[in-house]
This record gives C-alpha cells, structure tokens and sequence, in this order.
C-alpha cells in the first residue's frame, strides 16, 4: 500500500496540540475574546445587517436556556430543518451550547425521509423554519413518538405542540433569571468525545444513514485549517452552502477558531450578485457553481464577438501561460509579465470585480473540479483550491494551498490527517475528524471503520510523488465494460463540463456494454439564452433540448470531448433529457451533486434505448 503521513512544514502544528474541548467552548471563547467584533451579516429587507459576537452570544444564550427549560439533557439530539440562514446558525450553537446534538435536515427533504431521520436519531425537539417545515412533521406525527415540541422560527405557534423561537427564548429568559450560569455549566460538562451532531447522507442507494461527529471532530477540523495559516481574522467568508451539510457545517467552526466575520445567505440563485454586494475574500463552493460561471462569461464574451472577443482570448491565453508558470514556481519572464499585466487591466480586473473585488482564493468540494476549469479561473486571477473529505471525516482532509498546489488533484493531506492507499486503490483516512460510527448501524459501521481505525472511503485515487492527493472516481461508480475496460465516469462528466457551456450534468452509463453511452441535462439558463439567438425563442425548455439543432450543437461538444478519450471510454451515443436535473425531484443532492444510481434507474427505458 502506497502511505503518507501528513506533513506541512508552513503549518503552525502547535495550533493542534490543544484544542477547546468542545465547539460550545469554542463558541464562548470567542464571544469572550471579540465581543465587539463583526460575527456576521444577513440579508433584510433589501440590505445587509451586521451582528456582533456579543450579539450572537445574547441570543444563544436564550436558546440554549430556552432548550434546556423544555428538558433538553445532555448528548439529546435536537432537529434543524431549515434553509441556509442567520437562525439556523444561532439554533446550532445554541443546540451545542445546551450540551445537546443536532440533527441536520435539508429543507427540501421529503416528509417520509424527515420522519425516518428525526425518528432515528431519537431527536426531541424540532426547529422548523417555516411552516412548510411543520407540515411534514404533522403529517407523520404519529411516527414520532420522541417529539416534543416542534419550534418554528418563521409563522405562528399552536401554543401545545408547536411553539415559536420568540416563546422559547422566552423561557430561556426566565431560566437564565434563576440559574444565570445554566449555560456556562452544561459546556463545562461536555466532554471531546461527546457528541455533537448526527449529518444523514444523501441516501443514494437506500435509508440514510446518521454520521456520529464528536465535538472533537469539528474542532479538530478547524484547528488543522487554521495551522495551515490561509485563513486570517481579517477575512470575509460568504456562506451560501447548505449547512445540513458536513461542508457547510465546518464553515461554522472556523469563524470561532480564528474569528473572521461571514455573509450568509443561501438562496443559491443569488449567489454572483451577493458576490458583487458583500464583497468577501474567500467562499467555499461545489464545482457546479464555477462551471455555471465561467459558462456565463464565456457566453456574454461569445456574443460579444469581434475585437473583444479576441482581447478575451489572448488575455486568457497569456494567463493560461502565468498560471502554468506559477504552478511549476518559475517566474514569469519579462515579456510574459508585461504581457500579463496588460491582461489583466484590460480583462481579468473587469471579472474579479464581478465576484466582489476582493476574493483571494475560492474553495472548492464535494465533487470533481475539472483541471481546466481551475486553470482558467487561476489565469483570471482568482485561484480555486479544490479540497477533499466526507460526511464521515467531518467535511474536510485535504486541501490545495495558495503557495502549494496542483490542479487536477485535491491537494495535501491536513496536519493530523494520515491517508494510505489500499491494493485496489481506495483511499484510506485516519484522522481526529473521523465519525465515531454510523448511528444504529454496528455493522455498516464495521464495514467502514477497519479494527486500526482507518475510514474506507469507497473513493479511488492516487498519490503523487509530492503527496498530492488525485481522485478518480467513486469505487462503485466504476464500471467495466463488455469489452473488459474499466471507465470512470465522473472523470469523463467532468472533463465535459470544461467544454461544453450548456450542460448542467453528464451521466456515462455502460457497465457490461460494448460502448458507452450518456444521458446529458443542459442548464435550463444558458440553453435558453442560445435558443433566443438561433432563432428559438418560442419554444419551451422542453421543445429546445429536443429540437435538432439543439443536438447538433451538443454533438460537436460530444465529439470534441471524444478526442481527449481512450477509444473504449468515447460516448459513442448520448440522450438530451427534456428536464433540468433538479434538487427538487430529486436527482441532485443538496450540495448539487448528481445521484447516479437515482439517475439511471430513472432514466433506465432512456439509456436501454441507446444500445437499439
């Protein structure tokens, strides 16, 4: 087995040594240590509003209370459904800060699946965002036995079973009046190895299954992207990710660490003009919300067309040439930088400030960033710093660096991280970030968890001779072909999403097949916009993707892509679906990554077509 230790001779190692014993702890130190400080900002009413930590320490206090005054007891789960907003924030802090775990609910999860996770992971009380949220509780009611009381944060209480977050502060107000140091005991109590959150994965190829994070988990995960010094108490992070979502959820654990404030909003469709308004330094993303971008501006430059075009495309020639220069750490040379510097006053400016202006670097997770899309925002001036973890290793375990990355890889392991490579080519981690099991599941929890505790990440991948990670495919999403050829097919997605403007996603099918074959969505938005301008503008989405025209432009895409494959990999055959695919029927995760399995099963008459 191919194995590497983590080592980072930039990292502040000593940050790891003590870590709070608690994200709770985390959080009270830092309303301690910056109470006057910027903690956060959200949108209302067509503006932004700021929080101090002080601030966000009053509230929580009241939560926490108010939790703990309807019998929240220590290590109790407590269910979050809710967007991406300011209130989900102050519940799980507060939530953490009764002693107590949360359970995290995408908003879009249907009201079968809320009744299984909230039913399986025992949780007692629930916080809704709004009354949608509510309904689905209601109408399992009967399948929740351990509910209590459910607290709604937008709409109105029936004063029994449904409460609202105003009535439970509240009751935290008057809990706080006779024992003022309620709070500050149950965090005294809470131990590294308590728990702190159960995250349910996606649930792809069956029941969700519940990840068990300690609060060591967090913190440690924390503690080892502070040591690698990136991140500054001067930064401004815009959060739009989904915070039921192990991504999502460490964006919280950092601010307490080193103290930067963040902009949270997570209408995704609000994302580049948020960018343009708030203007931070850094955001995290999944590859999608780049694709969409440079799709964008490669389109607005497209129909710009003549001598702007081709300022366009000699700028991002020479950034190209900068970024490959950089990459291998030589230096420019001087007709290359003036040549860059040209470029970037009379191009790249103009698309940093699109983003906000001051972005140093953007993150990128939960799926494969393809390598020239990375270059490309690199030439432009913005540097995306593709990173790589699990539900299960509490969001993050490698990551690129300013100073020291690779496109096409996801970088260097974490301090503390170790990773080895098995005999068929799974990724192996080791870490303090890793889950203490799946919840109520012993044996699925052995499958994963090896008696050295090493996490089999059901992942493939390789380690380079500088120890940056590549991953190639999921190992059950490997197929082999009639012919005996292995193809991995979300490498082959990937690479499409680099070349083609219209596409949303790629699905490669051809397990025991003499060929592969693709069903392709195109993004509702940009095949729109070419539809106006050939002559289409009448028709529906519908009638677009399956007009001919529209299959002769995908075509050219399908044969470009064909010329960068192996023979046995090439898509000898593809299908435009008449549909977007979509979180809200359920063919993406909330983290905006594809469910293959629902795909194809979906898709099944489709793809059986292709072999006729």
């Amino acid at each position: 087995m191919e194995r590497l230790r983590a080592v980072d001779t930039a990292a502040d190692l000593g940050k790891l040594d003590n870590p709070a014993p608690s994200v709770a702890r985390l959080f009270l130190d830092r309303v301690a240590a910056t109470p006057r400080g910027e903690a956060f900002r959200f949108p209302t009413d067509g503006s932004w509003t700021s929080v101090t930590w002080q601030q966000v320490g009053d509230r929580v206090h009241f939560i926490a209370a108010g939790l703990i005054a309807l019998g929240i007891a220590p290590e109790d789960r407590v269910a979050l459904a809710s967007s991406t907003r300011y209130e989900w924030v102050l519940a799980d802090f507060s939530v953490l800060c009764a002693g107590a775990a949360t359970t995290t609910l995408y908003p879009t999860t249907n009201a079968r699946d809320v009744a299984f996770i909230v039913a399986n992971s025992g949780s007692r009380i629930v916080i809704a965002e709004d009354q949608t949220q509510v309904d689905k509780l209601l109408e399992r009611r009967a399948e929740l036995p351990d509910v209590e009381r459910v607290v709604i944060v937008d709409g109105e209480g029936d004063g029994e079973f449904v409460i609202t977050l105003d009535q439970l502060e509240k009751l935290g107000t008057q809990l706080l009046v006779d024992s003022p140091d309620v709070i500050e005991q149950r965090v005294d109590g809470i131990r590294p190895e308590h728990l702190a959150s159960i995250i349910y994965t996606s649930g792809t190829t069956g029941r969700p299954k519940g990840v068990r994070l300690p609060h060591s988990a967090w913190t440690y995960t924390a503690a080892a992207i502070d040591a690698l010094g990136i991140l500054r108490a001067d930064d401004l992070n815009f959060l739009w990710l989904p915070l039921a979502h192990a991504f999502g959820k460490v964006m919280l654990a950092l601010p307490l660490t080193i103290g930067f404030p963040t902009a949270i909003d997570g209408r995704v469709d609000r994302i580049v003009e948020n960018l343009a308004a708030v203007h931070p330094t850094f955001m995290a993303a999944a590859p999608r919300i780049f694709e969409k971008a440079h799709a964008r501006i490669q389109g607005m430059i497209a129909d710009e067309g003549g001598i702007k075009k081709r300022i366009f495309d000699w700028a991002i020639g020479v950034g190209i040439q900068a970024s490959e220069a950089r990459e291998a750490g030589r230096s420019l040379s001087p007709l290359l930088s003036v040549q860059h510097a040209l470029a970037d006053r009379l191009v790249f400016s103009t698309i940093r400030e699109r983003f906000g202006g001051r972005l140093r670097f953007f993150v990128s997770a939960a799926a494969p960033l393809n390598h020239d899309l990375a270059q490309w925002f690199d030439a432009v001036g913005i540097i995306v710093l593709e990173g790589y973890g699990l539900t299960e290793t509490a969001a993050a375990s490698f990551i690129n660096r300013p100073n020291a990355y690779r496109f096409g890889t996801v970088g260097l392991p974490f301090p503390g991280t170790e990773v080895k490579i098995a005999d068929d080519g799974e990724i192996l981690l080791r870490s303090p970030g890793v889950m203490t099991g799946y919840h109520d599941l012993p044996e699925a929890t052995a499958e994963a968890l090896d008696a050295d505790r090493w996490f089999h990440t059901g992942d493939i991948g390789t380690i380079d001779d500088q120890g940056f990670l590549r991953i190639t495919d999921r190992k059950k999403d490997l197929f082999k072909t009639s012919q005996g050829k292995y193809v991995a097919p979300s490498a082959i997605a990937a690479a499409f999403k680099a070349i083609c403007p219209y596409l949303s996603e790629m699905i490669v099918y051809g397990e025991q097949r003499p060929y592969c074959v693709a069903l392709v969505s195109l993004d509702s938005e940009a095949i729109t916009d070419w539809a106006v301008k050939n002559g289409l503008e009448d028709r529906s989405f519908t009638e677009i993707a399956q007009h001919d025209s529209t299959r002769e432009l995908i075509a050219g895409y399908i044969n470009t892509l064909n010329e960068q494959l192996n023979r046995w990999e090439q898509v000898k055959r593809f299908a435009i679906l008449d549909r977007e695919l979509s979180i809200e029927a359920g063919d993406l995760t909330p983290s905006l990554k594809a469910k293959r399995n629902v795909i194809v099963k979906n898709f099944a008459d489709t793809l059986a077509g292709l072999y006729d």
